[in-house]
């Protein structure tokens, strides 16, 4: 998604300032260029030094330092961006933007910037709080700018609060967003998607559980593809360990029981559903409310096992005119022929099918390989992309298909 963009690095006077190396770093490893303007009080907290030379580019620090007669700078590089990220954004730089003021190198750049812009603040809780900053940036969303939401955690004043900069790949993963939405198709627009992600998990006794491969990249690839194409997603994951992704909502299960009851929970809320879990077909029938020790299992262990609801098939018959439900097949043998019969049994709209037998794609991969089928369709085999590539093509595909029907 960065690959080839031209971003605009804005740093304002704040202790975060010194996490803005790596942030460059961060975007350009995923092949962006990258060009800094620091305040007068940035330069307090980070060298520009350390911004040229991790960048390659000269850095700019003040309005009058023009060295080029041919161009003015702080316009130039304004026409330059692609893309423009004020970070970390203090409660001054705030301020002027949200009326106008140029006075200084950034607020002055910022001034003449055309490009969509993020702003990533990060203050002292009390600071941020306060309702003139709370007003300043209502006027920036009004205005057209993308404000993420600070962190809450420990701060530098020693205690914790709201006003920590945010984690670095939860900005350029909002970036991302940022250039999905003003340069990718929103074929989702205005539709409410829930996903499932991750394999179940089904109790044994309280320190031993039935699982599978399952990670749950697949769903929150999906996820993430679905938000960037313009919806509004509710995820609903086993995945704890995965960073949840920028402007989705995530409610957390365990069991085969608890997604469906979480999924049904949303059966008229919702425009389509996506089945990406990895279901438990089984769960224990009595759960042990002590550890099963060793020694009562002598004679080998047997566990009674009985069949977990079907919430692929629960959502195939009980959805309403208008209503789309996705289903995955993650098969090892005769792919496209057990996902066309799972089709037809839980009267999903479509499956999504793919080998977990090869290593290179499926679970545990960052890579994924898929068929999509359908009633009214051809079978439609996607190329080999990483997860949230490929999420893309699956939606866009899917939506292109469906319109056309």
């Amino acid at each position: 998604m960065l690959s080839g963009k031209k971003i605009g690095l804005f740093i304002t006077g704040g202790i975060a300032a010194y996490k803005m190396a790596e942030l460059s770093r961060q975007f350009i490893k995923k092949g962006a260029q990258v060009r800094v303007v620091m305040s007068k009080s940035a330069c307090e907290f980070i060298t520009p030094l350390t911004m040229q030379t991790l960048t390659k580019q000269p850095v700019l620090v003040d309005v009058f330092d023009e060295t080029d007669p041919q161009i003015v700078q702080h316009v130039h590089l304004a026409d330059w961006c692609d893309y423009v990220v004020v970070a970390p954004a203090s409660a001054n730089i705030i301020a002027k933007m949200a009326q106008g003021i140029a006075d200084e190198i950034v607020s002055t750049t910022l001034l003449a910037v055309h490009c969509p812009r993020l702003i990533v603040p990060a203050m002292n809780s009390n600071m941020y709080m306060n309702p003139a900053t709370q007003r300043n940036l209502v006027q920036l969303t009004a205005d057209g700018y993308e404000v993420m939401t600070p962190d809450t955690g420990f701060l530098a004043e020693g205690y914790s609060g709201i006003g920590r900069l945010p984690e670095l790949p939860a900005i350029v993963e909002h970036l991302e967003w940022l250039i999905a939405k003003s340069t990718l198709p929103q074929v989702l627009t205005g539709k409410n998607v829930v996903i499932s992600a991750g394999g179940t998990r089904e109790r044994i006794d309280p320190v031993r559980y039935i699982t599978n491969d399952s990670t749950g990249k697949m769903g929150y690839a999906m996820a993430r593809a679905a938000r960037n194409l313009g919806a509004n997603v509710t995820l609903i994951s086993t995945a704890t360990q995965l960073p949840i992704p920028q402007g989705v909502d995530v409610h957390y299960v365990a069991s085969a029981q608890e997604m469906l009851e979480a999924m049904t929970q949303q059966l008229t809320q919702q425009d389509i559903f996506v089945m990406t879990a990895a279901v438990s077909d089984y769960r224990v029938a009595e759960i042990a409310t002590q550890k099963i020790k060793k020694q009562a299992a002598q004679q080998g262990l047997q566990l009674n096992l009985i069949e977990n609801p079907d919430i692929l098939a629960y959502l195939g018959h009980h959805k309403q005119d208008g209503q789309l439900v996705i289903g995955f097949a993650a098969e090892t043998q005769d792919v496209e022929n057990y996902a066309k019969k799972k089709l037809t049994k839980k009267q999903a709209d479509w499956i999504i099918a793919n080998d977990v037998s090869r290593k290179d794609i499926g679970f545990n991969s960052d890579a994924n390989q898929v068929t999509l089928i359908s009633q009214h369709h051809e079978p439609i085999a996607l190329p080999m992309a990483d997860k949230l590539s490929l999420s893309h093509s699956i939606w866009q595909t899917i939506m292109a298909n469906e319109v056309a029907k």
